[in-house]
């Protein structure tokens, strides 16, 4: 049985979802060195499911370099990585004022996906295993006033966040109705996540 995990993800939303199933864990954040931004660069043409699946795999991968660089004591690595759909049209963070705008705009009124990818290595034998999860959620966005996107953006809620906002944000209050999971919404969904800990024989 394993005590604890690395957590490979500075979002602070990720690091309270598994104080809320009491998952101990201990960061395993990008140095100086890398380029973590450079991971989550789209292709063209990519499909949602394929692009958080594969950025996850690539969070995972250089996760488990920077685990051997630094010589760290064994233990499961857990990634995650969350996107939002429109169609086909992935929407991620926000470069700037202009494209949130543009993003909250194209999700008023209408009804959208969030998939989130969960993926978890783990010692095994000689050698590590890894698995890999996804959540898709839907969720439905009631007609946003231009002056409520307006102060949205002015509080800077969207940046840093795919699709931008955030379901635990002010946004809340214009959500209608969600299918699937809140905390995969959030960026960790629970259940999928809990799965693969126990797979890993992770004490929780």
């Amino acid at each position: 049985m394993h005590d604890f995990i690395y957590l490979a993800s500075q979002s602070p939303r990720r690091r309270q979802l598994l104080d809320q199933i009491g998952v101990r864990q201990e960061l395993l954040l990008p140095g100086p060195e890398e380029d973590a931004e450079a991971l989550e660069a789209e292709r063209r043409g990519e499909a949602p499911a394929a692009y958080v699946e594969r950025v996850t795999r690539a969070k995972l991968g250089a996760a488990r370099a920077r685990h051997a660089a630094r010589g760290l004591a064994p233990a499961p690595i857990l990634c995650s990585d969350t996107t939002v759909a429109l169609g086909r049209r992935i929407l991620g963070k926000p470069a700037d004022a202009a494209e949130a705008r543009a993003v909250l705009q194209s999700l008023s009124g209408r009804r959208h996906r969030v998939l989130t990818a969960v993926a978890l290595a783990w010692p095994q034998g000689r050698g590590w295993r890894e698995a890999l999860l996804v959540n898709v959620s839907q969720v439905e966005v009631a007609p946003l006033p231009a002056a409520w996107i307006a102060g949205y953006i002015a509080g800077g809620e969207p940046f840093g966040k795919a699709g931008s906002y955030a379901i635990q944000s002010a946004m809340a209050g214009w959500i209608r109705r969600i299918g699937g999971s809140h905390s995969g919404i959030m960026g960790l969904p629970l259940y999928e996540t809990a799965q693969l800990l126990r797979q890993a024989r992770v004490r929780f």
